[in-house]
């Protein structure tokens, strides 16, 4: 009988060991907040299922993903990232959705006296130094890069220009007061409202959207599927409208 329920004992174990899952989201830095509650609420959803959330510039983790680290899902802050991964055959492609929108913003300071009202002021000599993502790997950078090109401001502003490694690190300067203005997404700004004042929103020639895929190499391909799911659900999108995203049009 002893042996028995020793038998018994481990195939409990065993069996509810086999129904707990490990997923591994890579997530745009800009995405944080609102993926640390949606991860939790997923496992809430799920139980026995843990998700790890991993965020920085949706450059680096693409080319985390390229060099084989073990990510379950991708969700990048702009589409230009999420094509190279398609091109790469990173993703799972026939599950990719646009699942959330953002804008992109001037921030200063909260006291800051100077309150530039569009890119041009940025010219300005109360302006002297400015935050924004490396446009090599951080989709802000990027949309940041080309409205300033498209107003003929990047190569007047260059000597402003503080590069950083995400769109949160631009956020920091500027909170902190290390730069007077500062490029970063709607989402942020309204994070981070207490410290920072919006100035303007940057005018773009198309949305700052948010897709997400399941990464083709998942060990977890069932549960990456059912994350991305998630994602796109009326309750993940409550949480990510109340960290100041929008919603994306159904694809």
């Amino acid at each position: 009988m002893r042996g028995i329920g020793l038998g018994l004992g481990l195939l409990l174990l065993t069996t509810g060991t086999a129904h707990a899952a490990e997923l591994t989201v890579s997530a745009a830095a800009s995405l944080l907040d609102a993926f640390r509650e949606i991860g939790a609420a997923y496992e809430k959803a799920n139980p026995g299922t843990q998700v790890h959330l991993n965020t920085a510039a949706s450059g680096v983790l693409l080319q985390q993903i390229r060099n084989g680290a073990p990510v379950d899902v991708f969700a990048s802050a702009d589409e230009f990232t999420m094509d190279e991964a398609a091109r790469a055959s990173l993703i799972d492609a026939s599950q990719r959705h646009v699942f959330a929108r953002n804008t992109l913003v001037v921030v200063v300071p909260i006291n800051a006296s100077a309150s530039p009202s569009r890119l041009q002021a940025l010219a300005g000599t109360d302006v002297e130094r400015i935050a924004v993502g490396n446009p090599q790997s951080v989709p802000a950078g990027r949309y940041a890069k080309a409205a300033l090109e498209a107003a003929g401001l990047w190569q007047p502003l260059s000597p402003k220009l503080i590069t950083t490694q995400n769109v949160r690190q631009a956020l920091d300067y500027v909170a902190r007061g290390e730069v007077d203005a500062g490029f970063v997404y709607g989402s942020d700004a309204s994070t981070f409202k207490q410290r920072v004042r919006t100035a303007f929103t940057v005018p773009l020639p198309q949305p700052v959207n948010y897709p997400i895929a399941p990464v083709a190499r998942s060990a977890n391909a069932s549960q990456a599927a059912a994350f991305v799911t998630f994602v796109r659900s009326a309750d993940a999108q409550e949480i990510l409208r109340r960290y100041g995203f929008s919603a994306a049009d159904a694809r």
